[in-house]
């Protein structure tokens, strides 16, 4: 039996393990993901990993995750939450109307809204992080801040019905946070 559906929204650059983890994770706890993004298709993730002798993450291929749906086609009704990947994909996917109603269209429901990683992107541009608390990568609270946030250096932060993770490397709190929230 499901729980419901949590839409998993990523797009070509999006990170690999961020994406694959949500969605073993959802399964296994009773959840239907389901992967949205500009278009159906294979999508390119990427691998975005920690090496102690470069100033900021580097990146290589990553895993070909097959897409579902387009964001045109998200009812916000048939979701119980919205989980924004990480990795390059929100750099492009916070100018897409669409996809940027669609998480307003869940705040105004007060569904629950994850994000991870660069996923806060995504959150600042629809208008979601002023007046809240949230983290991300390190390397974004600039735009956290900019948009009337508080970031603070957590691996996982709750605020209401947003919970956001600053990496992939925050997955166990997140995901603790996450289903202690969910119930």
């Amino acid at each position: 039996m499901s729980h419901g559906k949590i839409l998993i929204v990523t797009d070509d650059a999006g990170e690999s393990f961020e994406i694959l983890y949500a969605q073993h994770r959802f399964r296994e706890a009773g959840y239907e993901p389901i992967i949205a993004a500009t278009s159906k298709k294979l999508l390119n993730g990427v691998i975005h990993d920690f090496d102690p002798s470069w100033n900021t993450y580097i990146e290589k291929p990553g895993y070909l995750i097959q897409s579902e749906i387009t964001f045109g086609e998200v009812n916000a009704d048939d979701y119980v939450g919205m989980m924004l990947i990480g990795g390059r994909a929100p750099e492009f996917l916070r100018h897409d109307e669409t996809l940027i109603q669609g998480v307003k269209n869940f705040a105004d429901q007060d569904k629950w809204l994850f994000s991870v990683c660069h996923g806060i992107q995504i959150l600042a541009a629809a208008g979601l992080v002023e007046g809240r608390t949230v983290t991300s990568y390190c390397n974004v609270r600039m735009e956290v801040t900019t948009c009337g946030g508080k970031w603070i250096d957590q691996e996982s932060v709750v605020d209401g019905k947003i919970i956001t993770a600053q990496t992939w490397e925050s997955h166990a709190d997140f995901y603790r946070d996450i289903f202690a929230q969910l119930g």
